[in-house]
């Protein structure tokens, strides 16, 4: 009889449900995830400002390309022309590892002058095109006449980039 009487109770008193768990081990389950999701928050949010978080650097940048072009022809100093852009996620990892070190700052400073060209800026049309700059990044090393000498296209981390800016102009290459 005990066994009709299992057939004829209802499904709901057969199955376990939440109610039937002690109250302790409902509140771990929510504590676990109460934690789980703060975590993942905490964390996303982290790698969201560091993805975004540019520093600020020493170097001397030109204003616009026809003022870098100006000191470069005045110096006689080659250009550095680093287009970019503001959506630019391996750009803004060079600017965090590359342009904010001290010896690239130096080096930089010493013997170049640079430029920082937006890829999203109108104005900027006839540099993209003349230089055929088609994404970002790209570094540019060229004369003070604007003829490319080196380039880099996508991120470069500091010891490549000290590299392009070590590496001899072809001209003086062929003169010795």
């Amino acid at each position: 009889m005990s066994t009709n009487t299992a057939m004829n109770a209802p499904s709901s008193e057969l199955t376990s449900s939440k109610q039937d768990e002690p109250p302790v081990a409902q509140m771990r389950k929510g504590r676990f995830w109460r934690c789980f999701w703060l975590t993942f928050l905490v964390v996303s949010l982290a790698y969201a400002w560091y993805c975004f978080y540019v520093p600020s650097n020493h170097i001397v940048w030109a204003d616009n390309y026809a003022s870098a072009q100006r000191k470069a022809t005045d110096s006689g100093q080659p250009l550095i022309l680093y287009f970019t852009g503001k959506w630019c996620v391996p750009c803004r990892v060079m600017k965090r590892q590359v342009w904010a070190d001290e010896e690239v700052a130096k080096a930089v400073n010493a013997h170049f002058i640079p430029v920082a060209i937006d890829l999203d800026n109108p104005d900027n049309a006839g540099l993209l095109s003349q230089y055929n700059v088609g994404g970002a990044p790209v570094t540019i090393i060229t004369d003070p006449q604007g003829h490319a000498l080196r380039w880099r296209a996508g991120g470069i981390g500091k010891s490549e980039f000290l590299e392009l800016l070590r590496e001899p102009n072809p001209s003086e290459a062929t003169d010795k």
